[in-house]
């Protein structure tokens, strides 16, 4: 997977290449799925959600350009593997999940596996996670309407966001920097993911 997926279609990183290779994706897939979970696409994870491609995970983290000493917040956490890969690249995790039943599963896998700087925190994600903000980094790993405001107000002065931002057909990889109360955004690759859910998601959470 490191090997094809990442390093042979430009990412570079080294440290997110070495967080990638010592995460055990296999943990975070659905049951039954373990045998595909290195495969180079999505795979669903129950609840209409899924875990996202390998090498989604690697660019996103890539673009996030994320350093040992930063708090990161994820959007969207899923089964927990992105928040496990982030969890070797910084200080603390806080990761977001709005499915009580992922999260739970997220977090007892977590737990199981070791990650002490990795937190799944069950609840409405675009609301952002203010008991431990501000962030240097925040991620969403679902596709938003638009950059949620809280987010942007939880993110510090010179930090840095990467989200799917479009409509729920398709959407473009941003890449965010906080000046003052607005957003230099920077434009990536063309993506497609899951609707964003909650209350600055797509009509409420509905995903319809």
């Amino acid at each position: 997977m490191v090997q094809g997926q990442l390093r042979g279609r430009g990412i570079t990183d080294p440290r997110v290449l070495a967080a990638m290779g010592s995460v055990p994706r296999h943990e975070f897939v659905a049951p039954g799925d373990e045998s595909f979970a290195y495969d180079d696409r999505a795979m669903p994870i129950g609840y209409g959600q899924t875990i996202s491609q390998p090498y989604m995970v690697g660019l996103m983290c890539q673009l996030l350009e994320v350093r040992p000493e930063d708090r990161v917040l994820e959007v969207g956490g899923g089964s927990g593997y992105q928040a496990a890969v982030l969890g070797q690249l910084a200080a603390e995790v806080y990761s977001i999940e709005i499915v009580p039943e992922l999260a739970r599963r997220a977090d007892l896998t977590i737990r199981r596996l070791g990650y002490g700087n990795v937190h799944v925190i069950e609840q409405d994600g675009t609301l952002g996670y203010p008991p431990s903000g501000p962030y240097q980094r925040i991620i969403i790993a679902a596709a938003a309407p638009a950059v949620p405001e809280p987010l942007v107000e939880q993110l510090v002065e010179g930090g840095r966001l990467v989200a799917p931002v479009g409509d729920l057909r398709v959407q473009t990889c941003i890449v965010a920097t906080r000046n003052g109360d607005e957003l230099q955004v920077e434009h990536s690759i063309g993506c497609v993911f899951v609707p964003l859910r909650g209350e600055h998601g797509w009509h409420g959470g509905s995903g319809e």
